[in-house]
């Protein structure tokens, strides 16, 4: 590693230094859940902790730690039944998965399929008091019937997002795979802590490992 590099890896890692997170900082930036991109939205410019020299944007990952407990907090006081989590990229589909197979709630992975939340002709309609994102932007419809519907949203927002129709929002790496199963784990377990199903410091029975898409390799 160069000079150059190693005063780089000391300046995100310093950024984690004020308080305790979630994880040890290192697990974090091992994930990549503070990288950005190129693009700076002026909503996202709060949660931005600097430029790397490639032009990527970084997050500033005590905020990060801190919009989970805050969502968590949030999620906790909704009956799980009533929560809607919706994935439309290809890297957020597991995590989301896994995400509702501990929490209880709903679902929503792949092609969102419009008048979801909006058309009472619509015979898989839902109706819930609550939605999680995954992307505003790969998620506009339910972003946008969310809000028309007057359910509140909480998004996960990259540096490139803007803040229409989202309530609460979770600055994030949003795109990457690692960075996604880390997310959702972290959230995960911080929603069953508030709720009381484990302990302040208890651990939920899968790993972040799990929550991540496989990715499979060609065969010839």
């Amino acid at each position: 590693m160069s000079e150059e590099d190693e005063e780089e890896v000391e300046e995100e890692e310093s950024q984690a230094e004020e308080k305790e997170l979630l994880l040890p900082q290192d697990d974090l930036l091992s994930a990549g859940i503070h990288i950005g991109t190129k693009i700076k939205t002026k909503d996202m410019e709060q949660f931005i902790y600097r430029v790397r020299p490639d032009g990527l944007f970084v997050l500033d990952l005590n905020k990060t730690d801190e919009r989970i407990r805050v969502a968590a907090k949030f999620l906790a006081r909704f009956d799980p039944s009533r929560i809607a989590v919706v994935a439309a990229r290809l890297y957020a589909r597991e995590p989301v998965n896994k995400f509702c197979e501990l929490v209880g709630c709903i679902p929503i992975t792949g092609r969102f399929v419009p008048g979801t939340l909006s058309n009472p002709s619509y015979p898989n309609r839902i109706e819930p008091d609550v939605i999680v994102v995954s992307d505003p932007r790969a998620d506009s419809q339910a972003v946008k019937e969310a809000s028309r519907m007057g359910i509140p949203v909480v998004a996960l927002c990259s540096t490139d997002n803007n803040f229409s129709y989202i309530d609460l929002v979770i600055p994030t790496n949003n795109k990457g795979r690692k960075a996604l199963a880390m997310i959702y784990w972290l959230l995960a377990r911080q929603v069953l802590r508030e709720r009381g199903d484990i302990p302040p410091d208890g651990d939920i029975p899968l790993s972040v490992e799990d929550f991540e898409v496989k990715i499979l390799e060609k065969t010839q």
